[in-house]
C-alpha cells in the first residue's frame, strides 16, 4: 500500500503541495506565492496561468525533495481559495479573463439590485447567501457583460467556469485533452447559484444572473472515490493517481481540525478571517448575518452544513503593513513591533478594504485607523492590527452564539497567522475563553488530504483522524470582563467610522 497522500492547497496568496503520512505528519511542503492584481480601487485579480504554472512547479519539488513517486501517493486531494472566478475556453485552455479574486467589490451594483428588487431574499433563502460581492455569480455576470466574446462562447459551450478547484482539476486531468470539469458541493455552496437542499444548480438563481447553465461544472461529494473517475493520469505527478477529495478551503479546514461534529468550530486565520460551526445535518439559516454553508458531504450520505462567519481583511492586513505602509520586514516583524506596546494606546484599525463581511455585510465601508494622536506610534498602529483581527473574529463569534445557542468554550484555531503568539494572547484575552492551536496549523491542506485518504481508505474512519490530532499550544485569557468589554466597545465604535464611506450605485 501507498505510504502518502498528497494535497494541493491553493491559497489567495500562494499554492503548496503538502504530503503527509499516515499519522497525519508532514512529510514535505512546498509553496511559491503568485501575483497580487490590484487594477484599480477595491479589485482584486489574479492570472490562472500562473496558478496552474505554480501548482506544477510546488507538486514537482515537493515529490523531487523527499524523492517520492506516483505509486508512493495513495490519493490527492485539493483544495483552494472559495469564491475566485475564472472563465475558460475549453478548446484552448487559456482564461478569457483575469481570474477575479473573492475580495474583489466590482460587482457591488450588481448585488445592489439583487436586494433592491426581491431577488436577494430568494437567494437567502435557497443558497444560504446574501447577495455580495464576495461570492461568484456576480463575477461571472461581470464577465459575460464585460469581456469580449465570452458570453457567445459560453451560449456554444466553449466557455467554461469554475472557482479554482476547477481550474486545477481541469488542467490536472488533462486540459484540452479530456480534462474533467468538476466542483465539490463546498464550492459550489459559495456562488448563489446553487440549491443547499437539492445541492445541484438552481435554475431561477442562474436565471439572476444570466449565466448558461452549460458553462457551469458537474457537482460532486467531497470525499468520494469515484469523485473524478478513480484513477487518472496526473501530469505534474507522473502517472495514475486516485483524485478522491475536493474542498473549498475553510471547510478542507474544518476536517483537518476534525470538526466533524454538531457544535465543534474552528477558526482559520489567513488572508481572511473564517469561523466555522458544524450545524450537522441541520441547514440552519442565520439570523444574525452569517453564511449557511455546506461543511462537506461524504459519498452519497448526507450533506453536513455549517454556519460560517467570513472576514476578508485580516492576514492581509498584516501584508499591507509590510507592502504598502513599509512598517514591518515581514510578518514575524508585526509580532515583535506590536509588543513594544502594552495595549493599542487608544489606535483601532478597521480594515475593510473589500467592504466589510459577516457579520456587517457592508459594501460601502473602507478601512480606516482611528484615535490617531501625537503619542501614537507604529508599534500602536502594528497592535491595533493584530487586535482587529481579534475583534472581528469576535464579531463573528458572538452572531454565532445568536444563531445557534451554542457557547464556544475552547476555540480551535489554525493558519498562517497562529504563529504569531501576541496575536493568539490577544485573540482570547477579547473572545474570553480558551485558544487551542494544533501540532499541524496548516489545516486546509491535511484537511484535503484527510478527505482524499478517507474516501480510498487510507485511513479508515474518522476516529483515526481524531488520534492524529495533537495540540500545540494552548492560549489562557488574561483580561478581566471590564477591559475586556471597554475594548470592544472602542472597536464597535471605530466600526462605526467606515460605513457609508463609499456610493453603492
Amino acid at each position: 500500500m501507498a505510504d502518502f497522500v498528497a494535497a494541493i492547497d491553493q491559497g489567495t496568496t500562494s499554492t503548496r503541495c503538502m504530503i503527509f503520512d499516515h499519522g497525519g505528519n508532514e512529510v514535505v511542503r512546498h509553496q511559491l506565492e503568485h501575483e497580487q492584481i490590484l487594477p484599480g480601487p477595491g479589485r482584486v485579480e489574479h492570472n490562472p496561468v500562473e496558478i496552474w504554472e505554480r501548482t506544477s512547479s510546488v507538486i514537482q519539488t515537493a515529490l523531487n525533495t523527499k524523492g517520492i513517486g506516483h505509486n508512493d501517493i495513495a490519493a490527492l486531494g485539493v483544495t483552494n481559495q472559495r469564491e475566485t472566478t475564472v472563465i475558460w475556453d475549453r478548446r484552448t485552455g487559456r482564461p478569457y479573463y483575469n481570474a477575479i479574486v473573492w475580495q474583489d467589490t466590482r460587482t457591488d451594483s450588481i448585488a445592489a439590485a439583487l436586494d433592491r428588487d426581491g431577488r436577494g431574499d430568494v437567494i437567502r433563502r435557497k443558497a444560504g447567501l446574501p447577495p455580495a460581492t464576495y461570492f461568484s455569480g456576480g463575477k461571472i455576470q461581470w464577465i459575460l457583460e464585460n469581456v469580449d466574446g465570452v458570453r457567445a462562447a459560453a451560449e456554444r459551450g466553449d466557455a467554461l467556469f469554475g472557482t479554482t478547484d476547477s481550474w486545477l482539476l481541469w488542467n490536472l486531468t488533462g486540459g484540452v485533452d479530456g480534462g474533467l470539469h468538476l466542483t465539490d458541493v463546498t464550492n459550489a455552496s459559495r456562488t448563489m447559484l446553487m440549491n443547499l437542499e437539492t445541492l445541484d444548480w438552481d435554475d431561477e438563481l442562474i436565471g439572476f444572473f444570466n449565466i448558461p447553465r452549460r458553462m457551469l461544472p458537474a457537482i460532486r461529494p467531497s470525499i468520494d472515490p469515484s469523485l473524478y473517475g478513480n484513477t487518472r493520469r496526473i501530469g505534474p505527478l507522473g502517472g495514475e493517481v486516485a483524485l478522491a477529495g475536493d474542498l473549498g478551503d475553510q471547510q478542507a479546514a474544518m476536517v483537518g481540525q476534525v470538526c466533524l461534529s454538531a457544535g465543534e468550530a474552528k477558526n482559520t486565520y489567513g488572508t481572511g478571517n473564517f469561523l466555522l460551526l458544524n450545524t450537522g445535518h441541520d441547514l440552519v439559516r442565520s439570523q444574525n448575518g452569517l453564511l449557511t454553508t455546506v461543511c462537506y458531504q461524504h459519498g452519497q450520505d448526507k450533506p453536513v452544513y455549517a454556519l460560517e462567519g467570513s472576514i476578508a481583511v485580516t492576514g492581509s492586513a498584516v501584508q499591507w503593513l509590510r507592502d504598502q505602509l513599509h512598517i514591518i520586514a515581514d510578518a514575524a516583524h508585526s509580532e515583535a513591533l506590536a509588543g513594544d506596546v502594552p495595549d493599542n494606546g487608544g489606535v483601532y484599525f478597521v480594515p475593510a478594504f473589500s467592504g466589510l463581511f459577516a457579520p456587517y455585510w457592508r459594501s460601502d465601508a473602507r478601512g480606516a485607523i482611528v484615535g490617531l494622536s501625537r503619542f501614537n506610534t507604529d508599534a500602536h498602529i502594528a497592535r491595533a492590527t493584530l487586535e482587529a483581527i481579534c475583534y472581528q473574529s469576535r464579531d463573528v463569534a458572538d452572531a454565532m452564539e445568536k444563531d445557534s445557542g451554542v457557547r464556544l468554550e475552547v476555540l480551535k484555531v489554525d493558519g498562517g497567522v497562529t504563529a504569531n503568539e501576541l496575536c493568539m494572547q490577544i485573540q482570547a484575552d477579547v473572545l474570553g475563553v480558551e485558544v487551542s492551536r494544533p501540532v499541524v496549523a496548516e489545516t486546509t491542506a491535511l484537511g484535503a488530504a484527510y478527505a482524499a485518504g478517507l474516501a480510498v481508505g487510507f485511513w479508515k474512519n474518522t476516529d483515526e483522524l481524531r488520534r492524529n490530532w495533537r495540540e500545540s499550544r494552548r492560549w489562557t485569557p488574561t483580561w478581566d470582563a471590564e477591559r475586556r468589554e471597554a475594548g470592544y466597545a472602542g472597536w464597535r465604535k471605530a466600526v462605526s467610522r467606515t460605513l457609508d464611506w463609499v456610493d453603492v450605485p
